[in-house]
C-alpha cells in the first residue's frame, strides 16, 4: 500500500493510518490522537486492559463501562491499521500487547533499540551545518535526529541542544555565536528562540550579500565600459598607426625603386663606357708599328 498523503490536513475524529511505513511518526500522532480523545483510553493502551473481576451476569455498571473502554481502545487501534497490518496483530488479545507487537516488530527488542539509539547519538555529536544548508534545513535534520531518539526514550537537556546547535555553525557565525552566549543564559534559552535570532541573522547576511553582489555588477559593467573605451581609442590609435606605416612602406618602395633603376642605368654607362675603352684599347693595338723605330702610328 502507497504511503499515505501528509500534504492535507487529517480529521480529528480519524486516527491516523499506519500501513508499515515511518512508524515513529505514526506512533506518535496516534499517541496524541488517544490522549485527546480519552486519556483513559490511552492508558489502557499504554498500561493494559481496565480489570473486570465480577462474573458476566455479575456485572455492575461500571464493570460494564470498564469492558466497554477495554473495547473502544482495540476498535480504535484496528481502525488505524491496514490489512496487512491489521493480521500483524490480529492474534493479540489485548491493546496493549497489540500496541507491543507493533513497536518489537518497528524498532526491535531491546537490543536493537539500543543499537538504533547508538547510530543517532553519532549523528548527534557529530552533527555540523552542511555547506549551503539554510538554518531552516539544518535545523529541521536536527529535529529528525532528537525527535528519533525520543522516540526510543533517549532525551537531552533544552540546554544541551542549545549549546550543540551553536557548535554545530561554521565559522563565519561565530561573532552572532558569541553574541548569543553573551546575551543569554544557555540553561534557559529556548531552541525556538535561538532558531528565531539565526533566522534573523541569516535574512540580514542575505541582504548585505545581495547589496555587496549589486556593487560588484556595477563596479564590473563599469569597468567594462571603461575597458571599452580604452579599447576603441587603442583600435583608432593602432588603425593611424597602421595608415602612417603604409604610407612610410610605400615611400620606401618608391625610392627603393628609384635607386635601384638608377644603379641599373649607372651599371649600363660603365658597361659601355669600358666596351669602348677596351675598343679603344684594341683598336691601338691594331694600328701598325715603325720597323725602324718600333713605335705605331706611323709606317
Amino acid at each position: 500500500m502507497a504511503a499515505q498523503d501528509h500534504s492535507k490536513g487529517q480529521s480529528v475524529n480519524r486516527p491516523p493510518l499506519f500501513d508499515g511505513e515511518d512508524y515513529t511518526y505514526w506512533k506518535t500522532r496516534m499517541e496524541y490522537f488517544l490522549q485527546g480523545l480519552d486519556y483513559q483510553i490511552w492508558s489502557i493502551v499504554e498500561e493494559g486492559d481496565l480489570l473486570v473481576t465480577n462474573e458476566r451476569d455479575k456485572w455492575t455498571e461500571d464493570d460494564k463501562k470498564r469492558i466497554s473502554l477495554n473495547c473502544k481502545a482495540k476498535s480504535i487501534l484496528c481502525c488505524a491499521l491496514s490489512k496487512k497490518e491489521f493480521n500483524r496483530i490480529s492474534a493479540c488479545k489485548s491493546t496493549m500487547k497489540m500496541w507491543e507487537k507493533l513497536r518489537i516488530t518497528y524498532e526491535g527488542t531491546d537490543k536493537v533499540k539500543e543499537t538504533k539509539i547508538d547510530i543517532l547519538v553519532t549523528q548527534y555529536e557529530r552533527f555540523q551545518m552542511q555547506p549551503g544548508e539554510s538554518i531552516t534545513q539544518m535545523f529541521s535534520r536536527f529535529t529528525n535526529i532528537t525527535n528519533g531518539l525520543a522516540s526510543l526514550g533517549k532525551t537531552y537537556e533544552m540546554g544541551d541542544m542549545v549549546r550543540k546547535i551553536l557548535r554545530s555553525l561554521p565559522s563565519s557565525w561565530t561573532p552572532k555565536v558569541t553574541a548569543i552566549k553573551e546575551a543569554n543564559d544557555m540553561k534557559r534559552m529556548s531552541l525556538e528562540k535561538l532558531i528565531g535570532s539565526l533566522m534573523a541573522h541569516e535574512i540580514n547576511m542575505e541582504r548585505l550579500g545581495e547589496s555587496s553582489t549589486r556593487k560588484k555588477q556595477s563596479n564590473s559593467l563599469k569597468a567594462e565600459e571603461d575597458g571599452s573605451e580604452e579599447s576603441s581609442d587603442e583600435n583608432e590609435s593602432l588603425s593611424n598607426s597602421e595608415d602612417e606605416e603604409a604610407m612610410l612602406s610605400r615611400r620606401l618602395q618608391r625610392i627603393l625603386a628609384k635607386k635601384k633603376k638608377y644603379q641599373s642605368g649607372r651599371r649600363h654607362f660603365k658597361k659601355g663606357k669600358d666596351f669602348k675603352r677596351f675598343e679603344a684599347k684594341d683598336g691601338k693595338k691594331t694600328e701598325p708599328i715603325c720597323y725602324e723605330c718600333k713605335k705605331p702610328g706611323h709606317i
